[in-house]
């Protein structure tokens, strides 16, 4: 029977996922091509790359896929530029079968879907990921060296993806308006304190300042100095930190209109090299709760106070195409509210799990995502750091023991991957020099996967987002002044949550592989010359043939 295919897609990116069964017990079965129309740089028709070769890796311009396949069941063209949003784009994904040295295309068993590329902007909600992979093939072409100030920012316009205008493009549409907001690092002088400083409207926000935290000062000051008055900008000292990143926009009247808010701090790391999400939402009655919080921390209140102001998840809101509920953390000690309903939607789940989080280390919660894999879902995770080896220490404690969670994960499916497995002096043989730290950056506050959020049924028909401030750790449910959302009704969003994080994913979990691989086996990455590379998609129960039946699947619930 043919091959089937399916799409998940964002404003800067498409996801492709297929099968094709009866590959399973060809021998020359080599992978597929995927051909893409319009194509790139004005032709009529592409050949999706493949950086790999029957040899290894592909000197110089990438070999299209038609002659080295592509050995997944999924791929993904991240070749789509702001230009393309709005545009229709087809793809065919086409077995291949034969001899290295003569790959042949079983055109007859050809999938073709066709893709509209979303707006930034759709249904309310602006959406954006930013690229954040300074460690890849695709980084290290474009910019070989930024050892300037100007080289530096372009580069990271690049890795930003847009997501350098998303402070800018809100504070514009603030037009008799004002903003006001809670940011717990502010230090982005490319973008957001310039687009600050020249904004015309009242500006106020409380900020995180902490006895060993004053980031945020500078820039405080610098907008001060451009004439913002000083008790427009309030330090919040009480919590362990005051972590949100939102900015909610007031109208004349004084009713909230909008809010943007997501996992990037407003700093040019935080917009470029970590990868992060931020979301404007056009609504009122979103926007106010956030506004309610903010007033609330202008106050500077203690913990205890904070704590006890908690009032759980709000009612749901429509939003858009969206249902969307608000929880603004920390909770009381004896309090778990925020993430018993994660768990609560992991544990519902009929077909997948993804967990992107810096440093998850609430272990309830990664024993439900533990509990999914062992029912039979497709489970991935995506965190800034796995353990090289086993960790040691009191596993009593909540971090260690999640650590040894995460380190056993790895160790078993290789479901669980972070992006510690970059070296600077530990680049694949035959590929390009990867760039792991940012001129002046320190390696040891480093962080490249900042995200915080939790995908369910992301390939099915009721689809359930968690995206936010919040680390899932003990500090971000009890310590910490954070916002999270759980975002329902809305698969075309969970879509783009599953795109973007399969890139990531993807990536870290190559080099990961190949970290492993050193270990008495070749360095090099080679394409398979027979069907070798699709057996372990099709062992009954593994991780790898869930994935290959939910992510192309047509799901009907």
């Amino acid at each position: 029977m043919p091959c089937i295919a399916r799409t998940y897609v964002s404003p800067t990116l498409v996801l492709l996922a297929f099968d094709w069964p009866d590959g399973a017990d060809l021998e020359d079965f080599l992978g597929f091509a995927i051909e893409r129309k319009p194509g790139f740089e004005g032709k009529e028709r592409s050949w999706l790359p493949n950086r790999l070769g029957f040899n290894g890796p592909i000197s110089g311009a990438a070999a299209g896929s038609n002659l080295a396949p592509i050995q997944k069941f999924y791929w993904w063209d991240a070749r789509i530029n702001t230009a393309d949003r709005g545009r229709s784009f087809t793809y065919r994904i086409v077995p291949v079968t034969g001899q290295p040295n003569n790959p042949t295309p079983q055109d007859a068993q050809a999938a073709t879907v066709q893709v509209a590329i979303p707006e930034v902007k759709e249904h309310g909600i602006t959406t954006h990921f930013n690229r954040a992979v300074v460690s890849s093939q695709a980084f290290a072409k474009e910019f070989p060296d930024i050892s300037t100030k100007v080289l530096q920012t372009t580069a990271r316009a690049w890795l930003a993806n847009g997501m350098e205008h998303a402070v800018p493009d809100f504070l514009d549409g603030a037009v008799n308006a004002s903003i006001e907001g809670a940011i717990y690092h502010l230090t982005d002088r490319i973008w957001i304190v310039s687009a600050m400083r020249q904004y015309g409207g009242a500006l106020s926000l409380t900020y995180n300042q902490t006895t060993t935290d004053h980031t945020s000062d500078d820039a405080i000051q610098d907008l001060t100095e451009a004439g913002r008055p000083a008790d427009a900008f309030t330090a919040r000292t009480q919590a362990n930190i005051m972590h949100n990143k939102f900015l909610v926009r007031v109208g004349p009247s004084g009713q909230a209109e909008a809010v943007l808010a997501g996992s990037a701090n407003f700093t040019s790391e935080g917009l470029s090299a970590q990868a992060n999400v931020l979301h404007a939402f056009e609504s009122p009655e979103l926007a106010s709760l956030y506004l309610a919080r903010k007033r609330l921390l202008d106050g500077d209140p203690s913990l205890h106070d904070t704590q006890q102001a908690q009032t759980g998840w709000s009612g749901p809101l429509h939003v858009g195409d969206a249902v969307i509920r608000a929880f603004f953390p920390p909770e009381p000690k004896n309090k778990r509210e925020s993430l018993d309903a994660i768990i609560a939607a992991i544990e519902q789940a009929e077909h997948s799990v993804v967990l992107c989080a810096y440093d998850p280390t609430d272990m309830p919660l990664l024993h439900a995502v533990e509990a999914a894999a062992t029912r039979g879902l497709m489970v991935w995770g995506l965190v800034n750091r796995v353990p090289a080896e086993e960790p040691t220490g009191d596993a009593e404690r909540g971090d260690v023991a999640a650590k040894l969670e995460l380190w056993r994960w790895s160790n078993t499916e290789r479901s669980v991957v972070g992006f510690d497995a970059f070296r600077a002096s530990d680049t694949p043989t035959d590929f390009l020099p990867e760039l792991v730290l940012w001129p002046d950056e320190n390696p040891k506050i480093m962080v490249r996967v900042h995200h915080k959020f939790v995908v369910v049924d992301a390939e099915g028909k009721s689809p359930v987002i968690f995206t936010g401030s919040a680390n899932f750790s003990g500090n971000s449910l009890h310590n910490n002044d954070e916002n999270l959302l759980e975002i329902t009704a809305c698969p075309r969003l969970a879509g783009a949550y599953f795109a973007e994080f399969m890139r990531l994913y993807e990536h870290y979990r190559a080099r990961f592989s190949f970290e492993r691989r050193q270990h008495g086996e070749s360095s090099a990455f080679t394409l398979t010359s027979d069907n070798s590379w699709n057996r372990k998609y099709f062992v009954d129960g593994s991780a790898f043939e869930r994935a290959r039946i939910a992510m192309a699947a047509q799901v009907n619930s």
